[in-house]
């Protein structure tokens, strides 16, 4: 109390007056928070604490162990794996690769492939080529001369069959072959005549027994059994099926009347009467409830609501003040804030952009 009313006097302030309705409550207010809050903060800080210590001496430990671990377990071997095995292993192979494939690749190609290449095509150049030219020369005079040979052959061949095995050749279909040909179709029609004449007869026979014995019973049985038979069943069967159908539209009416009978049974005995206890029951005794309890109730609850609302508003208002009171009685009042000073002229002194003369450079 003495560093709260020393406070001000420092400062140069005037005391606020207070009365004693506000002192009389500050007190007690000021008590129990601090007795509530102490604890609560004293368990906090401790918490904090606790956490701290154990993140300080178990998990960041526990974490970069595990880290190390996982490195020394999982990355390291194939790094080492990659670094002191696979990269020599190549470098190794491509060496050898170099020594023993490229470099007598490369000797070969320049020393031994290319002068024979060269020599190669020298030989083709000065020695292939113009004999082969020479042989295509050869080559084209005798086959000229085989083709004026070929050809007297073939009009000799060609004079020589004609002569002897076309024309004789003709002249046998013409005069011999020919006629003789006719004959045999004339007589291969006659017998194609005959018989189809032999087999007509005998199909127009076996018609006709098949017809007799088959045909006809079969035809007569049909007519004169079977159709009446068929007949008659076909009524039998449309007259059941009528029936069948007159029988099932009665039963729907005796069915419908009595699920009418029971229905009407059902609501005059069980609906109605629940509808009219709901109507004339419960709904008045529904309404007066409402009226006289429930919004009573709720309105009372609504009122309670605001009111604590209200005193909790105005007890976390106390606490606030009661924790500002106690910061302020702990560790003082903090300055308030000045008005930084932006060097600026104030009234008549203040810059112009018409004049020459500016707060700088005037006397």
């Amino acid at each position: 109390m003495d560093l709260e009313k020393s406070a001000p006097a420092a400062r140069g302030e005037e005391p606020r007056g207070e009365g004693c309705l506000v002192v009389a409550v500050r007190m007690p207010v000021r008590i129990v928070v601090l007795v509530l809050v102490v604890p609560v903060r004293m368990a906090w800080d401790a918490l904090v604490v606790a956490g701290r210590f154990l993140n300080d001496t178990v998990l960041r430990p526990l974490g970069r162990a595990s880290l190390w671990v996982a490195r020394a377990v999982f990355v390291w071997p194939f790094v080492g794996l990659w670094r002191y095995v696979l990269v020599p292993f190549g470098k190794a192979l491509a060496l050898l690769g170099k020594v023993l494939v490229a470099l007598p690749a490369v000797w070969l190609h320049r020393h031994a492939l290319t002068p024979v290449g060269h020599a190669l095509l020298w030989v083709y150049e000065r020695v292939l080529t113009p004999a082969g030219h020479a042989v295509v020369r050869v080559l084209r005079g005798v086959g000229a001369v085989c083709a004026a040979i070929g050809a007297g052959a073939y009009a000799g061949l060609a004079w020589l069959t004609r002569y002897l095995v076309v024309v004789p050749a003709v002249w046998l279909y013409t005069w011999l072959l020919a006629p003789a040909g006719r004959a045999v179709a004339w007589c291969v029609k006659g017998l194609v005549r005959l018989v189809s004449v032999i087999v007509t007869g005998v199909g127009t026979v076996l018609y006709r027994i098949a017809r007799i014995l088959f045909v006809l019973p079969a035809l007569a049985v049909w007519r004169w059994i079977l159709a009446p038979a068929g007949r008659v069943l076909a009524v039998v069967v449309r007259e059941v099926g009528e029936a069948l159908g007159h029988a099932w539209r009665v039963a729907g009416r005796v069915s419908l009347a009595v699920g009418r009978f029971l229905g009407a049974v059902f609501r005059w005995v069980f609906v109605e009467p629940v509808r009219w206890v709901y109507r004339s029951v419960l709904t008045p005794v529904g309404h007066v409830v409402r009226d006289a309890v429930l919004r009573p109730v709720a309105e009372a609850a609504r009122s309670a609501g605001r009111a604590a609302r209200q005193a909790l508003s105005s007890a976390r208002a106390s606490v606030r003040r009661a924790r500002a009171d106690f910061r302020r009685t702990l560790l003082g009042q903090s300055p308030e804030p000045r008005p930084a000073d932006r060097r600026e002229p104030i009234g008549r002194e203040a810059r112009t952009l018409g004049s020459r003369t500016t707060a700088l450079t005037k006397d």
